[in-house]
């Protein structure tokens, strides 16, 4: 009974434990931007698998390490011949049969097997005993081999590549959540936005329905509102789902469960406003922070290294090991008993090896060491002038978005005017309906287009910031 209590409370403390690893399905949570960024530089599935990465070369780099230290093994061998081998002796060595079996016996310790009568000239005998167990331990030293100092610099340079790539996954993730929370915002401001021109669309075509009922309106002029009204409600349902699956890229940008009740605290223009501070550009640009010219410069170090490397095995390498074993042998296992004889060894020994010749082939494998790394230099050279490319590129987007938001606002002023017009002109007979429908269309797609251009303004910072690599977030 006891033992049965205590296997239900490790069961229910491994479900418990198994659960709180687990983030919950139905956990709310509520962000502004920049608090949506520091939850995802923590939590996001690509950030927690790059510290990863970096703990595995951390790994790396002390298993190159301890190449070059002291290693100790340990070797025990039992066997068991089931059947021993049988050895020949010349039997024309000894004088007669019975002085054949009474030298074997007293000089080699053993009897011969069988029959010991001579076989074709030759004497079958048994050597050693049919069971023996051996325990050895090694130590072994590596003095001097030129590719393990290489492998030292490798592994220290590699480790500082993860530490790079895990800062570019960091800038992605930061970009992606920015990238991610406002295309939320825009959603729900387009969902708000159609509400509003259905509702207005709505009371204008109900008025129309009862002016035309009562003659004095043309069936068309209904009809070109329904057409609009119809096309706007098909929009706000597109919108709706459009929203829900942003939520769920933003969820998943984050590293929350896609179905995660999350709330967004920050509003689109507000976040527009912010990053419209042009101070960015007049920041200086220094290419040695772009991460991405620090990951070129380390693929070229480590093709150097690896040129290094080939080089390094002309040399010779040195080792040096000592061992210790001890060995028993017995007909019966009788290795645990207290009277059993063991045999001590012991060897110290060095190993010297020296490459003399082959065939070039350590020279035509140097050679092509050689090209790599001068295809790394091609390639970094290249790649420094693809980020100030992509700087330039960046500033310049950047500043049309801001041009382009201020043309889009101006616009949405001057689609509103025009709409409100045509509303007056078409209540007082004025303008057709057709009129008023294109006033509407223009409205909606001003609206739409200043929403874009929000969104571009946040956008193209975080492309900026992100070649920039400000802020840095490996801090």
């Amino acid at each position: 009974m006891r033992n049965n209590l205590w296997l239900i409370c490790l069961g229910w403390l491994f479900s418990v434990t198994i659960q709180a690893q687990q983030p919950p399905v139905n956990a709310e949570y509520s962000f502004t931007l920049d608090e949506a960024i520091e939850f995802a530089l923590e939590n996001s599935y690509q950030s927690i698998n790059a510290r990863r990465d970096v703990a595995k070369a951390l790994k790396r780099k002390w298993e190159a390490t301890a190449d070059g230290l002291p290693q100790i093994n340990a070797a025990v061998d039992y066997q068991n011949q089931l059947k021993q081998p049988v050895s020949l002796l010349p039997a024309s060595a000894f004088d007669n049969r019975q002085s054949t079996i009474n030298t074997v016996e007293e000089f080699f310790g053993i009897s011969p097997t069988g029959n010991p009568d001579p076989l074709d000239g030759f004497i079958p005998v048994v050597f050693g005993t049919k069971q023996q167990l051996s325990a050895t331990a090694t130590l072994s030293q590596l003095i001097f081999d030129g590719s393990y100092l290489v492998g030292l610099e490798a592994a220290k340079s590699f480790l500082q590549f993860t530490n790079d790539s895990q800062e570019k996954v960091l800038l992605e993730v930061r970009k992606g959540v920015i990238n991610a929370y406002g295309s939320v915002l825009v959603a729900q401001e387009s969902v708000q936005i159609l509400k509003n021109n259905v509702d207005a669309l709505e009371k204008n075509y109900q008025e129309t329905k009862k002016i035309f009922e009562n003659g004095l309106a043309e069936e068309e002029d209904v009809e070109q509102l329904q057409i609009t009204l119809l096309q706007i409600k098909n929009q706000l349902s597109n919108t709706e789902r459009l929203e829900k699956i942003a939520m769920q890229m933003f969820n998943l940008n984050i590293g929350v469960d896609v179905n995660a009740n999350t709330e967004l605290s920050d509003k689109l223009e507000d976040l527009s406003m912010k990053n419209m501070d042009q101070s960015v550009i007049t920041t200086p640009f220094s290419i040695e922070n772009n991460v991405d010219y620090r990951l070129a410069e380390l693929l070229t170090e480590q093709r150097r290294l690896e040129l290094k490397l080939e080089k390094s095995k002309a040399l010779p390498s040195l080792s040096a090991f000592v061992n210790y074993g001890t060995q028993a042998n017995s007909n019966s296992f009788t290795f645990l008993e207290s009277d059993q004889r063991w045999f001590q060894s012991s060897i110290l020994g060095a190993s010297l090896n020296i490459p003399i010749f082959s065939s070039l082939k350590r020279s035509a494998k140097t050679k092509q060491a050689k090209i790599a790394e001068d295809q790394a230099k091609t390639d970094f050279l290249r790649t420094q002038q693809e980020i100030k490319l992509q700087y330039d590129t960046a500033i310049s987007d950047f500043k049309f978005s801001i041009e382009s938001y201020d043309t889009a606002k101006q616009n949405l002023t001057l689609a509103e005017r025009i709409e409100k017009k045509n509303q007056i002109k078409y209540s007082e007979g004025l303008a057709t309906s057709f009129e008023l429908r294109q006033a509407q269309l223009q409205l909606y797609s001003s609206q739409n287009d200043a929403l874009n251009a929000m969104l571009d303004i946040i956008n193209k910072k975080a492309e900026l910031e992100t070649i920039l690599n400000t802020p840095n977030t490996n801090n």
